[in-house]
């Protein structure tokens, strides 16, 4: 009892020195917020408790913060006013202290007025609301009092039934309309619907056409509380506002600047359906074919022209594109339109310095240089020439000299069109591209190897849609060839006859197709619930492995250019999940499935397109690349008296993760996490027992970890840190499903895990 008693002396002492209204001057009374009641009988349970909180939310001012019941801002601003404009005292008053919202600052009238009218709009014609205040000491609270009366529906809608070229128009539009017999009166569906009239006439060529043209009439006298709408067009419309329009002829500008202040007509070269006007011949006319949407005789059409301007942004050499409309003359319905383009800089390099610590005890430094060239060819190529170097070195009790050093160099020339035998049309507002890449990179472990990476691949890129997007890798061939092997690797590969191990430094030769899906939302903020998928599928080998039947099992291994090729499909899948709680939490989840075969020549994947798992994008609370496959320990003999880690790797991925983010204040957020994950081999190796993936024993295989993090959000940056604890490491079958708490592992990161 003397404990409790002690610790409600302690909660009563901290509550009372965080008590604000003390601080107030005398007379003044500290508002705590409205309660909003809805006292009509005949309003349904479900719809006053909607109706209450939305009204609630209308209420002005709102009252000061609580954290856990407290107004700490509050009491932080009483606590830390002070005269001077600058200072520790100023800048906690400033940006973390709130003034007190006093009820003398609330205006119960106007609120009541307010309320009135959102509920006059949403159909309670009758609606009455009254507000009063009820004080307590030095608070004091807001109450409204509702009396809704009956709400009005729809009993019928109409439309224009006249032979009018607008009024048809406007009747065709009926089908999709968002008023319904049956529905609720509503002034924002109302005001919805004329906007959704108004964009669907701007696809059929009413051009001057606007959402003021029509009137919304409604008639509240019909009995049993109903409401008859009639959507007409306002008779004063102009004529224009009636045409239909089509376009005449249409210019480009692509080098246009706010200097120029004559069309130049005189100077327009032809192309096909538009002109060009380009005296200094910066590119080609051709180059805007896939830009150019509207024809001439086209009806005007405002998605198309829309998508045009897009277009004319993603073809990548322009900063700016402007518009004009022009009427051919007064008294006819034909429009001349006009491109602006302001072109970006030609060339450009960026420069950047990345420092990263990884749960893998590396210290790493990279360096990377990235130079643009836009309108390489005057054809609205882009190259872009991606230079990297790196350096990590490892440190603490693993200070043994294995570090690692990359260096890269990628050059890509790519075109915003298909080239193609085949005619591929698009007329979304995304350009297509054709990609072609070529690439060399080095990897120089110390003490152990060096990889010698060449790669090319020839594809296409699309987007039918703002959410979804496709890559068709037609041919994408690596070559890998392994040099400075030392005896250091090579007898740690003879101790413990690991074939992954001896698999790292064989010579790979993968070429063959890839195709690969994605679909976002995440993008959309105001949604509750997003999605992100993408799924690729990658093959090597396939059909000439098939031809000369490779069999590297049966000791048939066929060779292209004197090398073993890789034969294999993989399939990579990946789901993530967000949920938004509030308007600062949301629970984000993530879930993996990979899958890699290898048959014929091949009885492993090649080591670059095998699977790892661990580190700070992964099961953060183990080292990057340090589980599996499967049950899989490393024999101690192998790390003894070097401690050389080696990475695991395997064919195929399940990876889980749940994490609950929150902002805790100004630029700081904070995240719980747990992850679960393994990798496995698609086939038993002698010298890697438990390593092979089994249907029946995999999630008895799955390491757990689980661990919170901050993150420093500064809009263009986010560092992310994150403290991940183990707590079950895989077990062979037969042994129970245990956790055990380890050691933390710290993450330091750039920008969010998934």
């Amino acid at each position: 009892m003397t404990r409790r008693r002690h610790l409600y002396l302690l909660m009563a002492v901290f509550i009372s020195s965080c008590s604000t209204t003390k601080f107030l001057a005398p007379g003044q009374k500290l508002y705590t917020g409205a309660k909003v009641n809805i006292t009509d009988k005949n309003t349904t349970k479900s719809e006053a408790g909607d109706l209450k909180s939305e009204m609630e939310g209308l209420l002005r001012p709102k009252p000061n913060a609580k954290i856990l019941g407290l107004r700490f801002k509050l009491w932080v601003y009483f606590k830390t006013r002070t005269n001077k404009k600058k200072g520790l005292r100023h800048y906690l008053n400033s940006h973390f202290g709130e003034p007190p919202v006093l009820v003398s600052s609330v205006d119960l009238d106007k609120n009541a007025h307010v309320l009135q009218s959102r509920l006059q709009n949403e159909s309670y014609f009758q609606a009455q609301v009254n507000g009063d205040t009820v004080s307590k000491k030095k608070t004091s609270e807001a109450i409204y009092t509702i009396l809704t009366g009956p709400s009005y529906h729809y009993r019928k809608i109409g439309f224009p039934t006249s032979d009018d070229d607008l009024d048809t128009a406007v009747a065709g539009t009926s089908p999709k309309t968002l008023l319904k017999p049956g529905d609720k009166f509503n002034l924002d569906i109302i005001k919805a619907e004329r906007v959704r009239i108004d964009a669907r006439l701007k696809e059929e060529g009413f051009f001057y056409f606007a959402p003021e043209d029509l009137i919304m009439r409604y008639d509240s006298t019909i009995k049993d509380h109903q409401v008859d709408m009639y959507v007409t067009v306002k008779p004063a419309t102009p004529d224009e506002a009636r045409w239909i329009y089509r376009v005449r002829n249409i210019y480009v500008y692509p080098n246009y600047s706010l200097k120029d202040t004559s069309l130049k007509l005189d100077s327009a070269v032809k192309y096909r359906w538009y002109n060009v006007i380009d005296p200094k011949n910066t590119i080609h006319p051709y180059a805007f074919k896939n830009t150019v949407l509207l024809h001439p005789g086209d009806i005007y059409n405002r998605t198309e022209h829309n998508n045009s301007l897009s277009r004319f942004i993603e073809l990548g050499p322009y900063r700016f594109v402007k518009n004009r409309f022009e009427d051919v003359t007064p008294d006819s319905a034909l429009l001349d339109i006009y491109y602006f383009l302001t072109p970006q800089k030609k060339k450009s390099l960026q420069a950047e310095i990345l420092v990263r610590q990884t749960s893998a005890n590396y210290d790493g430094t990279q360096l990377n240089l990235n130079f643009r060239d836009r309108n390489t060819f005057k054809g609205a190529e882009l190259y872009t020439l991606n230079f990297s170097v790196s350096r990590d070195v490892q440190f603490g009790k693993y200070n043994a000299g294995y570090n690692v050093y990359q260096f890269g160099v990628k050059p890509t020339l790519s075109w915003p069109r298909f080239i193609s035998p085949f005619n591929f049309n698009s007329d979304n507002a995304f350009i297509p591209r054709t990609n072609l890449t070529l690439g060399y990179t080095l990897i120089d472990r110390s003490k152990l190897y060096n990889l010698n990476s060449f790669m090319g691949s020839w594809g296409y890129t699309w987007k039918p849609g703002l959410h979804t997007q496709h890559e068709f890798d037609l041919l994408s061939v690596t070559y890998v060839q392994p040099s400075n092997v030392t005896k250091i690797y090579t007898d740690s590969i003879s101790k413990t006859g690991n074939p992954a191990l001896a698999h790292v430094i064989d010579k790979q030769f993968t070429f063959g197709p890839s195709y690969s899906y994605t679909f976002t939302n995440t993008t959309e903020d105001q949604k509750v619930n997003t999605y992100y998928y993408s799924s690729k599928l990658s093959l090597s080998g396939n059909l000439l492995g098939i031809v000369t039947g490779a069999d590297t099992l049966h000791g048939k291994v066929s060779k292209l250019f004197g090398t073993p090729f890789n034969q294999y499909i993989k399939l990579e899948n990946e789901v993530r999940y967000f949920h938004k709680l509030s308007t600062n939490s949301k629970l984000a989840t993530r879930l993996m499935v990979d899958v890699g075969l290898p048959y014929g020549n091949s009885t492993i994947l090649p080591y670059t397109q095998q699977f790892f798992i661990g580190g700070a994008n992964s099961l953060r609370g183990f080292q990057a690349h340090s589980i599996g496959p499967g049950t899989y320990i490393i024999p101690e003999e192998l790390t003894k008296g070097t401690n050389f880690l080696p990475d695991e790797s395997g064919d195929i991925k399940i990876e889980a993760n749940v994490e609950y983010r929150a902002k805790l204040f100004s630029v700081v957020n904070g995240a719980l996490f747990m992850d679960a994950g393994n990798i496995w081999d698609m086939r038993p190796h002698a010298d890697l027992p438990g390593a092979a993936f089994s249907f029946t024993h995999f999630i008895n295989q799955m390491a757990v970890d689980w661990g919170f993090g901050l993150r420093f959000d500064f809009t263009v940056l986010l560092l992310r840190t994150d403290l991940g604890f183990p707590v079950r490491y895989p077990f062979p079958a037969g042994q129970p499903y245990k956790f055990n708490f380890h050691g933390p592992v710290l993450n330091l990161a750039i920008g969010y895990p998934f």
